[in-house]
């Protein structure tokens, strides 16, 4: 690590207190650009610390850059993780307020919930399945709290990954029932298809992008002790930003979620 302890908290506090209080900054590398990937995960570890100690909890982990070409693109061999807490949590059906956040843009997930705990390293797509309970759609709404969502990779896993709001819903699906690797996605605005994608396209399978976060946790001593909900995304092509944003997920047996974003709040749909 280059920051001392002492910069890794103010910073977690920085960014934790821009992501309160919706107001963007400028990416914390232009003030300490010798930071390494230790102080970067340091700093994200230090604001999920801050909303533990005031009594939230971690809903679960999750996973970016879950594609090769994106991976090449930041220059990378290994996706980006961070985590969700119950702060971020919205119930399907529910509402987000725009004003609340920065910057919003829409991500399509899969869910995994696990039924006995992954621990890494030399966790594989193989103990993922195992492990699995069962698999559900949802949607991720991302914050970057970077002026103008310009930013670097170290910058955005201090972060935590732009992490803001999550909704979980749908029918939920034994690992056993759906192909996982040919599960679809379809990303619309205002019901016009912006971008589809396929859970090939991560990694290969999604469950791969789940076991390199249990090997990532794994690495650094947290490793799960319990059943927890792994999320990851589905990297459908570009995120869709601006007002009146609707997405779609259809998938085998899962429904749709519908998602619109108007200028004071979103509304979340379940359509069975």
């Amino acid at each position: 690590m280059k920051l001392d302890n002492a910069t890794v908290l103010r910073l977690a506090e920085h960014l934790e207190n821009c992501e309160l209080q919706a107001r963007d900054t400028l990416k914390i590398t232009d003030d300490h650009p010798d930071m390494d990937w230790d102080d970067a995960y340091a700093i994200q570890d230090a604001i999920k610390a801050r909303k533990l100690g005031r009594g939230h909890k971690v809903a679960g982990p999750k996973a970016g850059l879950t594609s090769h070409a994106k991976m090449k693109q930041m220059g990378v061999d290994t996706p980006c993780f961070g985590f969700v807490a119950d702060a971020h949590a919205v119930p399907d059906g529910g509402e987000i307020k725009v004003s609340e956040l920065i910057h919003p843009k829409v991500e399509p997930e899969i869910c995994f919930v696990t039924k006995r705990a992954l621990r890494g390293p030399g966790c594989h797509i193989g103990a993922v399945l195992a492990a699995t309970d069962f698999v559900m759609p949802g949607i991720e709404v991302i914050d970057s709290r970077y002026r103008d969502f310009k930013f670097d990779l170290k910058s955005v896993i201090a972060d935590n990954t732009s992490a803001a709001r999550f909704a979980v819903g749908g029918r939920v699906r034994s690992v056993g029932e759906v192909d996982l690797r040919t599960l679809g996605v379809v990303l619309e605005v205002n019901g016009e298809i912006k971008s589809l994608g396929a859970g090939a396209a991560v990694l290969g399978h999604p469950a791969g992008a789940v076991a390199m976060l249990a090997n990532h946790l794994g690495s650094r001593g947290d490793s799960r002790r319990h059943p927890h909900s792994f999320r990851r995304h589905y990297r459908s092509g570009r995120r869709q930003g601006g007002r009146q944003r609707r997405l779609a997920h259809p998938g085998p047996g899962l429904g749709v979620i519908a998602f619109y974003l108007r200028s004071r709040q979103c509304l979340l749909h379940k359509f069975i």
